[in-house]
């Protein structure tokens, strides 16, 4: 390794955006024993700091400083870490050099470090006599050390306008090693739209800019918002991160070529998609040789070796719709032309080459178990069709109206009552079951064609690539908390889904118009329905907390009762565990 170099992220080709480096610090090249540092105030670092990334050996460490009207274009940023809280034992020191090239981010990754080890960092600058608050990380355990167990705290979709980051002051407040974050960190809505409820402007939670961000300050100042919560603030302060990017980093429904929410309006749909990513690297750094390619592995010791995936951006083909498959005569669904769309081999949500790398680390670890840390849910979610039929008139109703007809509503109480009756009885053994019964619920489809569902053959591949090794994949993107069995084609398990819900988003609650009354009896109707969900809950905001031994997975799914105000409870949902 050349001594005091930065490390180049790739060149992206359309619109020449460099994306952000981060600096290597080795062990022998940094250190400033001779530095004076004098009294410093608390200042100017309005964004925190926060870590990234981390390794047996190594990992980033992060802040941002806001210049003031007579500094220079480069500014000189002064960081250490330390072995202790008060800075009496500096292990590594250095000099960083930010400017608006990178929105005066700072990105070390500190290397060559004790593994299994507690460290804390900061920033300061000379020249104002001001430095960051004290951050918290650590390294990991080194691959294959034995350890007692491993504690990650998992979460998603944070979005400003919906409510407070309570999610995030909980998760800083619990006793998990590392945070996985598995994507809608941020929010592209502008004022108004998407998360906007009746307490956005009384708890000033009014996006900015007001604008749906689309140009590189637009981004950035988006950024900005979130990292100035104090909340979420606290939860980077005290723990690590480990994050992938879902859609809305982007926009929403990303795809490798194009997006829901990008229109012809809004300029070149790759430039905005590298815009997006170029600020992500600056305020989510990542160690990647190629930051288009989030997708890497960390390794916990013996016990766990999380693979984290990108099912949304590198190698994700167009989601296939329902409504493409409707013939517009009839009202009816061309099952066939669906089925072989949906069969497709050539479709991909990873991609061959993400495919390959996962089958390699995969094949490569002795690790006790394989976590899988992605997007969007793998587990089967079939459900009845004529309940989907009538879920998705109640979705457009309230997106329409905000309400539901109380003709669609008494149908789909009626249907769900029916299904689930019959679907019980089926589960009892109960021979007087009439054939147009038992079509009624075995006529089943998928339903969230963003999920691994609308990609189901390269499922079947990404599950032979597992080997029979001990799997537990983790998923976001819902809003919602989900436990399933996962399944192959000939029905035998490979593994386990634990889904976390939503730091803010709101879940189906909302998009299906349910009053609190009828939110458990449809959750259960929706355990009986569908044949691997183990355990769900539509209406409660939260993280999951999964507990890794050698012997086994233990999930935990905890509530905070409200995201309406600073005060908060925190409860466990469920518990499940996986041998």
């Amino acid at each position: 390794m050349n001594r005091r170099k930065f490390f180049e992220k790739s060149l992206l080709a359309t619109g020449g955006l460099m994306l952000a480096s981060i600096y290597i610090s080795c062990n022998d090249d940094d250190d400033q024993p001779n530095i004076e540092i004098p009294d410093l105030t608390t200042d100017n670092f309005f964004e925190g700091v926060a870590s990234f990334d981390p390794k047996s050996t190594s990992v980033i460490i992060w802040s941002r400083f806001t210049p003031t009207a007579s500094q220079s274009t480069e500014i000189k940023i002064n960081w250490q870490v330390a072995t202790n809280a008060n800075f009496e034992n500096v292990i590594r020191s250095g000099e960083f050099s930010t400017s608006a090239d990178r929105d005066y981010t700072i990105a070390i990754d500190v290397q060559e470090l004790t593994s299994n080890s507690k460290f804390y960092y900061r920033f300061f600058d000379l020249s104002t006599e001001t430095v960051s608050v004290t951050g918290e990380t650590i390294t990991l355990p080194a691959k294959g050390d034995a350890v007692s167990d491993v504690k990650l705290a998992v979460c998603s979709c944070a979005n400003y306008a919906a409510g407070l980051f309570n999610v995030y002051e909980a998760i800083a407040n619990s006793d998990v090693d590392v945070i996985v974050h598995l994507g809608d960190y941020i929010y592209e809505y502008g004022e108004g739209e998407y998360g906007t409820n009746e307490n956005t402007v009384a708890l000033d939670r009014v996006h900015s800019p007001k604008n749906e961000i689309i140009t590189l300050e637009d981004y950035r100042n988006r950024y900005k918002q979130y990292r100035g919560d104090k909340q979420l603030q606290l939860a980077h302060q005290k723990k690590p991160f480990i994050c992938v990017w879902d859609d809305h980093e982007i926009t929403n429904d990303a795809y490798k070529d194009g997006a829901e929410n990008h229109q012809d309006n809004e300029g070149v749909y790759e430039t905005r998609k590298q815009t997006a990513i170029k600020v992500y690297s600056e305020y989510l750094p990542i160690i990647s040789t190629d930051p288009a390619k989030i997708y890497r592995s960390f390794d916990f010791g013996s016990i766990v070796s999380l693979h984290m995936l990108d099912t949304r951006i590198i190698g994700r083909d167009k989601q296939l719709s329902y409504n493409d498959f409707f013939d517009a005569t009839t009202g009816q669904l061309d099952g066939l032309a669906f089925q072989a769309a949906l069969q497709d081999p050539t479709r991909s949500l990873l991609g061959s080459d993400q495919l390959t790398w996962l089958s390699g680390v995969i094949s490569g670890s002795s690790a006790t178990w394989q976590v899988l840390g992605q997007q969007v849910l793998m587990g089967k979610m079939f459900m009845p069709a004529e309940l989907l039929i009538l879920l998705g008139r109640i979705i457009g109703e309230v997106s329409a109206t905000g309400t539901v007809s109380s003709a669609t509503s008494v149908a789909f109480q009626t249907a769900l009552t029916e299904l689930t009756t019959i679907k019980g009885r089926v589960l009892a053994g109960d021979t007087t079951v009439t054939t147009a019964e038992m079509a009624r619920v075995n006529t089943v489809v998928p339903y969230n064609l963003d999920a691994w569902d609308g990609y189901s053959v390269e499922r079947e591949q990404l599950f032979t690539a597992l080997g029979g090794k001990k799997t537990v994949c983790l998923a976001g993107d819902t809003h919602n908390a989900w436990y399933s069995v996962l399944k192959d084609i000939n029905g035998d398990e490979v593994g386990v889904e634990f889904a976390t819900s939503s730091v803010t988003s709101p879940g189906l609650e909302q998009y299906i118009g349910l009053d609190t009354a009828a939110v458990a009896g449809f959750e259960q109707s929706l355990e009986v329905l569908i044949n691997d969900l183990q355990y769900t809950d539509v209406s409660s905001r939260g993280y999951l907390k999964v507990t890794f031994t050698a012997g086994e997975a233990n999930a935990q799914w905890n509530i905070i009762s409200t995201i309406a105000q600073e005060g908060y409870n925190e409860t466990v949902g469920n518990t499940a565990s996986y041998i």
